[in-house]
């Protein structure tokens, strides 16, 4: 076989050389030990927190290193693109904090290193793909989608593995004159070349030594030491249309853009041999691998991954439209993604989360397990550690498209509305009451007289006492006191009526009292917010003023 011959048979418009094509990408000028990952994910109009847990990862090693992040599109499965999916991706990672260094953007490419699309790629993998026919390392498949069922079928009854290899490989030994026989067919009286330039039924297959007898040693960042069966299928490269396969396309585009680390998900595992292959077969070092495990959820008493069909939680979509903030997100994939993370806020409580030192050392091999609770948790941390003012704008920001009229509340007074969530913030115990912004309109729900509901029953008393307290209150509110002298003037009241001012003391003897002060409390609580938890009743009094406090007190009387 001439494989000088076939190369430029096939390929007679290929003219560039990989040595022209080294030189237009050359090594970055980065420091040592600087990273250069991406992210290349197909643009199907679904992004999903896995494509975030890669992301981030990429974006992490990336940049803490003094690395670069890029986003390139894997658009070669045209069928499974959907219009505006590069919009959507990009401003899902961009509303997350992935910010990309260079790469595909909304309008183009930005970056010496495009194109970032690999559509647009087409003539950059030609050039290797004559190469590798040029080698004798790849070779062009004529079967039909018929032909090949009948190679799976024939598979079937004997038992073999599936794929296209060894006695299978039907086309991988053909002779020059029956591959010529095979591209003159077409339009009559047309050239082999205006054939291929016209577009054959042919697809590009790569022509593997490797023997499913052997196994190769490789060693995941995250996985470990690993031992994989050798690749013996002849992939292929090329599709009919021209574009390159998955395969193909990364490990060119990966050597080209000088990638150094790749994150991806374990499911790409069984093609890593032949990924390996293609590497060494083409001259180049791969990029160091980091798989990573699917994320789990608990389904009764056994895990499973998170599913696109069963869990909504899957679409980043569902994060927006419940409202977590954006910090509590970052933060609790950081938890889940490095085990050292939570001991390192404990002891970093007020820090940035980028000063966090991530390490894909402490990622576990076998995925993690994803905690809708512990999410939730880590969200009510996130927003108590906020000042009003931010509080106050991401809810806005959020009730904007999802809840236009709680929207026109929080814009309405907007300084009323700082002040109401400046409630409990600082010191210790910081105030943890919601976890998403879906859930605050209810939480702040009392402090509008068109929101304000009834919705919880006053403590177990006697009627006549509860009267009693709630008309003794009214008599003695003044909006004017501190809250020394509030709290002073309700221990008071509370003792008036036959309740111990002090609760410790009740508790030690309760005996000759109808109960304590924080029964007290609660009967004004219920009265003034409709419900037995709140933030500080003296703050909220204080907030909802003198008018409101003592009609919500004469309705409760005579609501009892």
């Amino acid at each position: 076989m001439d494989n000088t011959k076939l190369a430029e048979l096939l390929f007679p418009d290929v003219r560039m050389t990989p040595e022209q094509l080294e030189d237009l990408y050359p090594k970055r000028d980065l420091p040592e030990g600087a990273i250069v990952s991406r992210m290349a994910p197909s643009p199907t109009g679904f992004v999903h927190l896995g494509n975030l847990v890669q992301g981030l990862t990429s974006e992490r090693l990336s940049h803490q290193s003094g690395g670069v992040l890029f986003l390139r599109v894997e658009d070669t499965d045209s069928k499974r693109e959907v219009p505006g999916a590069v919009e959507i991706l990009i401003n899902s990672l961009k509303h997350y904090n992935i910010i990309f260094d260079e790469g595909a953007t909304i309008d183009g490419d930005s970056g010496a290193y495009g194109p970032y699309r690999q559509r647009a790629r087409k003539d950059i993998y030609h050039v290797y793909a004559k190469k590798l026919v040029t080698e004798g390392k790849a070779y062009p498949c004529f079967c039909t989608e018929e032909e090949l069922a009948a190679i799976h079928a024939a598979q079937e009854a004997e038992k073999s593995n599936f794929g296209y290899y060894g006695k299978w490989a039907v086309w991988r030994d053909a002779s020059m004159e029956e591959i010529e026989k095979k591209l003159r067919e077409g339009v009559p009286y047309v050239t082999i070349e205006a054939n291929i330039r016209a577009g054959m039924p042919w697809v590009l297959r790569f022509r593997s030594e490797g023997n499913i007898e052997h196994k190769i040693k490789f060693t995941d960042l995250i996985k470990g030491n690993l031992e994989l069966t050798e690749n013996d299928i002849d992939h292929v490269l090329l599709k009919s249309d021209g574009i390159p396969t998955y395969h193909f396309a990364h490990a060119v585009d990966d050597h080209l853009m000088r990638t150094t680390h790749v994150v991806r998900g374990d499911e790409w595992l069984p093609s890593l041999p032949f990924h390996i292959q293609l590497f060494a077969a083409l001259g180049w070092k791969p990029p160091k691998y980091l798989h990573i495990g699917p994320l789990m959820k608990m389904d009764g008493e056994s895990k499973r991954k998170l599913s696109k069909r069963k869990d909504p939680e899957l679409a980043l979509t569902f994060y927006q439209e419940v409202g977590y903030p954006v910090e509590a997100i970052y933060e609790y994939l950081l938890t889940v993604l490095n085990s050292n993370y939570e001991d390192w806020r404990r002891g970093s409580p007020t820090a940035s989360p980028d000063d966090f030192k991530f390490s894909y050392k402490k990622m576990n091999p076998a995925g993690s397990l994803f905690d809708t609770d512990k999410l939730r948790d880590v969200s009510k941390d996130v927003l108590s550690r906020m000042s009003a003012e931010k509080v106050y704008d991401l809810a806005a920001s959020w009730a904007k498209d999802y809840d236009t009229d709680f929207y026109a509340k929080l814009t309405a007074d907007p300084d009323y509305a700082k002040r109401i969530l400046a409630i409990g913030r600082g010191g210790k115990k910081p105030r943890k009451d919601f976890a998403v912004f879906s859930e605050l309109k209810a939480c702040m729900a009392f402090f509008y007289d068109d929101l304000f509901a009834a919705e919880a029953d006053m403590p177990a008393f006697d009627k006549a006492d509860i009267v009693a307290v709630l008309a003794d209150y009214v008599n003695t509110y003044d909006a004017g006191d501190d809250q020394t002298v509030w709290f002073e003037k309700i221990r008071a009241l509370a003792e008036r009526h036959g309740f111990c001012p002090d609760t410790k003391a009740y508790k030690a003897d309760p005996t000759g009292w109808k109960g304590h002060v924080g029964d007290v409390s609660m009967m004004l609580r219920v009265a003034v917010t409709g419900r037995q938890n709140s933030p500080d009743m003296y703050e909220v009094m204080h907030i909802l003023g003198s008018d409101r406090v003592l009609a919500r007190l004469k309705t409760a009387e005579e609501r009892i």
